[in-house]
C-alpha cells in the first residue's frame, strides 16, 4: 500500500489525514511544532485554532451552515470535535479551543496507519504522493520551496488575530447579555457606547500606533478579516455597520438602542475567556489595553491575549492546479486548505477532505471522481481550480460560488434550493464512493 505524505498538521492536513485512513490508507504526517512555531501558533497540538474560536453560522440559510451539514456526512474529524467542544454563540459554531484541537489530535495518533513526525519540511519528497497542507502561515524555507515548483511568485495578504479578555474582568454593571434581535439566545456580551463615547474611542483608535511593516512588505488585506483600526480610517461611522453594530440591541440601563456596540463571545467551555468579535488588530500591545479600556464595561480588562497580525500566504491556484487540487506540472503533488486559496476554518478543513479523497484515489492507481460542484465543497475546489483571466483573491463559503439554478427560480426561494440541490448532490456521490465507483 503506497503511503501518502502529508505537509502540515493544521485543519486541512487533520481532515486529509483522516480522510485517507478511515479508507484504510497510509500517512506520514509532518508537522514542525514544537519545533518551530509560526509567529501566530502556540499550541503543540494538530488542527489548531489560531484568529478566533468560530467557525462562523449553523444556519441552513447561509452557506456556511451548509458546509457544516456536507463535512459531516463525509464524517468530518473537524466537525465531530466541534460539536463535541462547542460553546455558547447564538447562531454560530464556536468551540472550546484546546480540547478541540486535542481530541483531533488524540483521535490521529490512536490510527494504526498513521506516523506522525515533529519536524519542519523545506523540500518537497521527489517520488510518492505528497499533501501540501502548510496553511497561510507557511515557514519560510517552505514558502520558498512551493514557490520553486509552482514556478510563479508568491502572492500574500495580511491576517489579524482579535483579543481575548478574562470574563472576571468585565464589568457586569455595563454588559449585557444579548444576540443581535435575540437570535440564537444570550449568547453574546454586549459592551454599549453612546455617541460621545464612540467618538472618543473611534479619535484614538486611528491615531494610534502600530506594529511596523517590514520595508519589502506592503499591505495588501483579506476583505473579510480587516483590522479594525483599518477599517475605522474608511469612514467615522464603519464600525457602526460593521463589527459595533447597534442593531437588534438594548441596553437594559437605558431600554434604548445603543449608539454602537462591542460584542464579546464566549471562548472556552468554562466561560472564563471572551473574544472580542471583530477586533482583529495591528495595535501595538501598549495602545491596545489604553485604547480597548476606553469601551463601557471594560475598563479594567485583563487580556489573556493581545491581538496580533501576522502574514498568510496563498497560491494563484487557478493558473497551478488541476480540478482535484493536483499541480498541474506535477499530478502527484496536491495543495489543500488555505494556502490553495480558499479562506476561513471549515473553507480549509473541507479542502483537506477533498485533497484527501482525491489523493487516496491516486494511490491506488486510480482516478478520483470529482466531488460535485453543486455542493459547497465542490463549489469552493472549483472556485480555486478553475482558470480565469480575472483577479483572484482568497474566498470564504457563499452562494456566489454555485452554478446557477436551472431554471431560474425567484430569490427568496433561490439559497433553500441551492442547499437542496448541494445535498441530494453530496449524498449520491458519496453513494458512488461507498460503491467503490
Amino acid at each position: 500500500m503506497q503511503e501518502i505524505i502529508i505537509i502540515g498538521g493544521g485543519l486541512a492536513g487533520a481532515e486529509a489525514s483522516w480522510q485517507i485512513l478511515k479508507r484504510g490508507g497510509k500517512v506520514r504526517l509532518y508537522e514542525m511544532k514544537p519545533e518551530r512555531f509560526s509567529p501566530a501558533h502556540r499550541s503543540e497540538k494538530l488542527a489548531e485554532l489560531v484568529c478566533s474560536n468560530s467557525l462562523k453560522s449553523k444556519s441552513p440559510e447561509n452557506a456556511s451552515g451548509l458546509l457544516k451539514q456536507e463535512m459531516k456526512l463525509f464524517g468530518s474529524l473537524v466537525m465531530e470535535s466541534a460539536e463535541k467542544f462547542a460553546v455558547p454563540a447564538g447562531e454560530a459554531l464556536a468551540v472550546d479551543r484546546e480540547p478541540f484541537s486535542g481530541y483531533i489530535t488524540d483521535q490521529l495518533l490512536a490510527e494504526p496507519g498513521l506516523e506522525l513526525i515533529r519536524e519542519e519540511v523545506t523540500a518537497i519528497p521527489a517520488q510518492g504522493i505528497v499533501i501540501i497542507a502548510t496553511g497561510p502561515l507557511s515557514s519560510e524555507g517552505m514558502a520558498k520551496e512551493i514557490e520553486r515548483i509552482t514556478g510563479s511568485d508568491r502572492l500574500y495578504f495580511y491576517d489579524a488575530i482579535a483579543p481575548v479578555i478574562y470574563a472576571e474582568s468585565i464589568n457586569m454593571t455595563v454588559a449585557f447579555r444579548q444576540s443581535r434581535y435575540d437570535k440564537g439566545g444570550a449568547d453574546y456580551l454586549n459592551c454599549p457606547m453612546s455617541r460621545e463615547e464612540y467618538e472618543r474611542f473611534y479619535q484614538e483608535l486611528i491615531q494610534a500606533d502600530l506594529v511596523p511593516l517590514r520595508e519589502f512588505e506592503m499591505p495588501k488585506f483579506f476583505e473579510g478579516c480587516l483590522p479594525i483600526e483599518e477599517m475605522a480610517r474608511r469612514g467615522k461611522e464603519t464600525l457602526c455597520y460593521g463589527p459595533m453594530k447597534p442593531k437588534g440591541l438594548s441596553d437594559p440601563r437605558t431600554r434604548a438602542e445603543p449608539f454602537a456596540a462591542v460584542q464579546l463571545r464566549q471562548e472556552d467551555l468554562s466561560a472564563e475567556l471572551y473574544g472580542m468579535v471583530g477586533f482583529q488588530t495591528r495595535l501595538k500591545y501598549p495602545e491596545q489595553e489604553r485604547i480597548f479600556r476606553l469601551i463601557p464595561g471594560l475598563e479594567q480588562a485583563e487580556f489573556a491575549r493581545l491581538g496580533s497580525m501576522h502574514r498568510n500566504t496563498y497560491l494563484h491556484s487557478p493558473g497551478l492546479l488541476n480540478p482535484d487540487l493536483s499541480l498541474k506540472t506535477d499530478p502527484r503533488i496536491f495543495f489543500a486548505g488555505q494556502i490553495s486559496g480558499v479562506e476561513g476554518y471549515l473553507e480549509s478543513a473541507s479542502c483537506g477532505i477533498a485533497a484527501g479523497i482525491y489523493a487516496w484515489f491516486r494511490s491506488q492507481g486510480r482516478e478520483p471522481p470529482m466531488i460535485p460542484k453543486e455542493s459547497v465543497i465542490g463549489a469552493l475546489v472549483n472556485y480555486v481550480s478553475f482558470p480565469r483571466e480575472t483577479g483572484f483573491v482568497p474566498i470564504n463559503a457563499n452562494w456566489g460560488i454555485f452554478p446557477e439554478l436551472i431554471p431560474r427560480v425567484k430569490k427568496q426561494d433561490k439559497k433553500k434550493l441551492l442547499a437542496e440541490r448541494a445535498l441530494v448532490a453530496t449524498g449520491e456521490y458519496l453513494a458512488k464512493l461507498s460503491a467503490g465507483r
